[in-house]
């Protein structure tokens, strides 16, 4: 009777999550779902995928498209229409729960004002590998979660001008935490990365920067005791002079805050090439008399690595006539001998000389003149 009791209770359970279940959204075209608790999509085509998928599910936590031919990111790609006004844009938002969203190796090369408007979860996004050559100075605008920011290798085509639109692009990003842009081939941070209050790594590894100057290690710093966010600074052309002092002297007083102080190597002046930075001498780095440019043309001074080698070399020098004389002590039997051999063939040679030379000068050895032609025919004593 117990279990009968219990049947029809079981029964209406089964019936209300029968009701509150909803079917599962279809998976875009060209795409790949993977459920769980957050829902992943990954879109991996070829020329034919030119715009984001319109059908993602609402509930997706998760997108990867990597590529495609998604030349042109336009305002409100992720949304549902334009968002050009503030009604527009809340009633554009179709991807709610959306916090990472990965769009490398894809050939965009235009990113326009609100490209990412309509999705205020996004905490990652990751644009690596582009060749971005324009970037909207509101492209990252209605991103307040946003964490993380990845554009390495994206920046290199884009110039100049590509790196003050970024500067404009990075300032309303608040509560950005992470921001990469490596290999870009800069040659300054970008001050707008600077001033981001809340920032805790900076990646700007693989560039073109010759150093970092006063105002910037400046500007690394925060008021209040507040930590400052780590700098990854590897693979940089640094120019190890007297312009490198200020960065020596802090990568030693916060070694901590650039994890990979260790692979900083100098690449000028010549003398210096490849030297590790933390193995320098700060007060040995001089600029060079001439030629010097804003940050200088370094040039290090005779030190005291220099005077090691030199002291070696005439070690070496020293070891080498060593040998020659414990050479010449061991033959000197077969030298003396030689010697003589030659001192004697020589004054053979020379009593050869010398009796030639006697023969040479005895008189009664000299030739006898010879007579006139017409002498006999008219001697008297010719008996003709």
């Amino acid at each position: 009777m117990a279990p009968r009791a219990g049947q029809p209770g079981l029964q209406g359970l089964l019936l209300v999550a029968a009701a509150l279940s909803q079917p599962a959204a279809p998976c875009p075209f060209q795409c790949y779902c993977f459920g769980g608790p957050k829902l992943l999509l990954r879109c991996a085509s070829g020329a034919e995928l030119r715009q984001p998928p319109r059908d993602v599910p609402p509930d997706a936590r998760n997108l990867t498209i990597v590529g495609a031919n998604l030349t042109v990111l336009r305002a409100a790609a992720f949304a549902g229409g334009e968002a050009d006004g503030d009604g527009d844009q809340a009633a554009g938002v179709r991807l709610p729960l959306l916090s990472a969203l990965r769009l490398t190796h894809n050939h965009i090369e235009v990113v326009e004002d609100g490209a990412f408007d309509g999705l205020p979860s996004l905490a990652a996004l990751d644009l690596s590998h582009n060749p971005l050559r324009a970037l909207g100075g509101g492209a990252f605008r209605g991103l307040p979660a946003l964490r993380s920011l990845q554009l390495n290798h994206a920046l290199v085509r884009g110039g100049p001008a590509l790196l003050a639109a970024l500067d404009a692009a990075l300032a309303p990003l608040a509560e950005l935490r992470l921001l990469g842009l490596a290999g870009n081939a800069l040659s300054r941070l970008p001050p707008a990365a600077l001033r981001l209050a809340r920032l805790e790594q900076l990646d700007v590894s693989l560039n073109g920067l010759a150093g970092l100057g006063p105002d910037e290690l400046r500007a690394l710093e925060r008021d209040g005791g507040v930590p400052g966010p780590r700098l990854l600074l590897a693979d940089n052309p640094l120019r190890c002079g007297c312009a490198a002092r200020p960065l020596l002297a802090w990568l030693r007083n916060a070694s901590e805050r650039v994890p990979d102080a260790r692979r900083l190597r100098c690449a000028a002046p010549r003398a210096l090439l490849d030297r590790p930075l933390l193995d320098l001498d700060g007060a040995r780095l001089r600029c060079a008399e001439s030629g010097a440019d804003a940050r200088g043309e370094e040039a290090e001074a005779t030190g005291p690595e220099l005077e090691a080698s030199y002291v070696f070399f005439g070690l070496v020098l020293a070891l080498i006539g060593l040998i020659f004389l414990m050479v010449l002590y061991l033959n000197r039997r077969g030298i003396q001998r030689w010697m003589r051999n030659l001192r004697e063939a020589c004054r053979d040679q020379m009593e050869g000389y010398h009796y030639r030379y006697e023969q040479d000068a005895d008189p009664r050895r000299a030739p006898a003149p010879a007579a006139p032609a017409g002498s006999r025919a008219t001697s008297p004593g010719s008996g003709l």
